[in-house]
């Protein structure tokens, strides 16, 4: 049966890039455009939050949403965890060996291996049942960020962290380790840079872990608090969004003392921060009128004072979450539902 997609026509876009052999321009024009709705109907997707999406190996594309884990086959989307307790997801990560991890709120994280589901919950070892951030690292451990601490699995056990009142504590290995119960206590974004240094973002302090001692990092003396969104791109290059906007560590600059050369690119609240194929930025934001925009950053011009960006703009008060790319270079993400934009019109998937 044929499905009609609502497609959204920009009525303008922000594309105010001015390029030379060697120079582009760097001042970042704010236009703001609106987009206007056709007909459509797509039965079975999302209708609610969607939280996080991510493509697997075999070009599915996954989205945790706020009443179940959908697959999208490319024709289809099939809600894969009907069959499971809980019904709010928050994260979703493919592992390299091609299994699903699905985090939960309320019911911890589920594995999938395509047909059977596996539970773990505080009662295998989390410290919490909400998870909200998954990330595998270079040795093939799973780290869980949760609603009450961090949690390492190993494949076999959870290593947890010992949480007290102190900001940096000791574990029962005798290792520092940093205090995640500062309300809210959330682990927003776990990243392993290319020097095996993990960078941990909370709803506090963002920390520096380097396998003995964790550092909060700072910025002339301030720490990153409440960041939302951590990824490092293709130049080793570490991009932070969050409360204090959206920043850009020079890896080439020492951050041993909790230092280092940090350039403030946006001072708008960031939600997520995605690197496509060519290496430009995209970032969902809040603007000082309140509206949520997609913005398209890009990497020839991220050593400009300010970077070249496309902004693309609603004027809804919707919130934007995760930010993927495509295997086909179309941009996914997700608000109250899930949309598709493929550098000129916006796809609804949500079903009348």
């Amino acid at each position: 049966m044929k499905k009609h997609l609502r497609l959204f026509s920009w009525l303008m876009l922000l594309v105010f890039i001015t390029s030379c052999k060697d120079q582009v321009k760097n001042d970042q024009e704010k236009n703001q455009s609106n987009f206007q709705s056709n007909n459509s109907n797509t039965s079975n997707a999302p209708k609610s939050i969607v939280r996080n999406i991510v493509q697997d190996g075999k070009g599915n594309i996954w989205m945790a949403t706020w009443e179940g884990v959908f697959r999208y086959d490319g024709k289809s989307f099939t809600n894969v965890t009907k069959q499971v307790s809980s019904a709010r997801f928050f994260s979703v990560l493919e592992d390299s060996k091609g299994n699903m991890w699905f985090g939960s709120i309320g019911s911890g994280v589920y594995y999938f291996d395509g047909k059977d589901f596996q539970n773990f919950t505080t009662k295998e070892g989390l410290p919490n049942n909400e998870i909200t951030s998954i990330y595998e690292d270079q040795a093939n451990n799973i780290w869980l960020g949760t609603n009450g601490g961090l949690s390492r699995y190993d494949g076999k056990t959870f290593q947890n962290f010992m949480l007290t009142e102190d900001s940096i504590v000791e574990d029962k290995a005798g290792k520092t380790v940093p205090n995640f119960t500062r309300p809210p206590n959330e682990v927003n974004s776990i990243i392993e840079d290319n020097t095996g240094t993990f960078w941990f973002a909370t709803r506090g302090n963002t920390y520096l872990y380097d396998g003995k001692t964790f550092t909060i990092i700072s910025h002339k003396d301030k720490p990153f608090t409440n960041v939302r969104s951590l990824i490092e791109d293709k130049k080793g290059t570490i991009w932070l969004g969050g409360n204090d906007g959206l920043w850009r560590y020079d890896p080439s600059t020492s951050l041993k003392a909790g230092e280092g050369k940090f350039t403030n690119i946006s001072k708008n609240f960031i939600g997520y921060i995605h690197e496509d194929k060519k290496g430009n930025i995209w970032t969902s934001s809040e603007t000082k009128e309140g509206s949520w925009v997609l913005t398209h950053y890009y990497s020839q011009t991220f050593l400009n004072k300010t970077p070249a960006a496309t902004e693309i703009n609603t004027k809804e008060r919707k919130m934007l979450f995760g930010i993927l790319e495509a295997k086909d270079g179309s941009i996914w993400f997700g608000s109250d539902g899930v949309y598709r934009y493929n550098g000129k019109t916006i796809t609804d998937f949500r079903s009348k």
